[in-house]
């Protein structure tokens, strides 16, 4: 689990650096499927990761709009800011975590219920996902997107102390 989540943060750094040579405009510009443009789309991964991780904790959810946050620096600070919370409670993850309930109360009053590790495996599954629609819009702007492959990552079963 550990692993994946890494892998994602890795990943979603490169998408980053990626960005930083991509004119706003074209970050920002609204495209077919998913939240709609590759800067909302990285808003939303690290606003659904967090948003989880806060539920799974007993905390209030995240409830920022993406008008707040129009810029490639504005996303990578909302995505700092986050990431202390996020990385420990990862690294804090053990066996006896994975049975865990949640319950989660849904707009109709009906009350959904999932094991923490459902949870966790959306989560990886959500970013992986995304970026997989990112990279489609990046060969539509003529750009090499960033590499999916989880082979070469150097990826170790630790998270990094970051």
């Amino acid at each position: 689990m550990q692993t994946m989540f890494h892998y994602n943060w890795l990943v979603r750094e490169e998408w980053y650096q990626w960005c930083e040579n991509i004119p706003l405009e074209e970050l920002l510009r609204k495209r077919t499927g998913g939240v709609g443009g590759i800067l909302h789309t990285l808003f939303h991964i690290v606003d659904v990761e967090w948003s989880w991780v806060r539920v799974l904790q007993g905390k209030d959810d995240f409830q920022e709009s993406f008008e707040n946050y129009q810029s490639l620096e504005n996303v990578r600070q909302l995505d700092t800011n986050f990431q202390f919370e996020v990385r420990e409670f990862v690294r804090s993850w053990n066996a006896e975590k994975e049975k865990n309930i949640l319950y989660d109360p849904q707009p109709d009053e009906s009350i959904v219920t999932e094991t923490w590790g459902e949870v966790m495996r959306h989560m990886i599954a959500h970013e992986i996902h995304h970026i997989g629609q990112l990279s489609v819009w990046a060969r539509e702007i003529g750009k090499k997107p960033v590499s999916a492959n989880l082979i070469g990552k150097e990826l170790s079963h630790t998270l990094p102390k970051s």
